[in-house]
């Protein structure tokens, strides 16, 4: 989430994977994805600057996690599919 001002002072959060697009005219505006539109104080490359600080914390903490061994990860099949129910192994075992 990016943190962002209100003209009135407040401040909210926002997800920036909602945000459809971002412009001035003047005042700069967040549009998201449903066709919300918030007018906060930030400039345009302000905004796009926490974005990027924010993609950033997030590939910063993945990285930071600890590495996993073995096989993590399963397919997960529904009770209605034919195939075999074993799970499947990059190795084939």
């Amino acid at each position: 989430m990016i943190v962002v001002t209100r003209l009135n002072g407040t401040r909210f959060a926002v997800n920036p994977d909602i945000l459809e697009r971002i412009h001035e005219s003047p005042d700069t505006h967040l549009v998201t994805l449903d066709g919300a539109a918030y007018v906060v104080r930030e400039s345009l490359a302000e905004v796009v600057e926490l974005i990027a600080d924010y993609r950033a914390s997030v590939l910063r903490r993945a990285h930071d996690l600890p590495a996993v061994s073995g096989y993590p990860l399963s397919l997960v099949r529904s009770q209605d599919a034919e195939e075999d129910p074993e799970p499947i192994h990059p190795n084939g075992r």
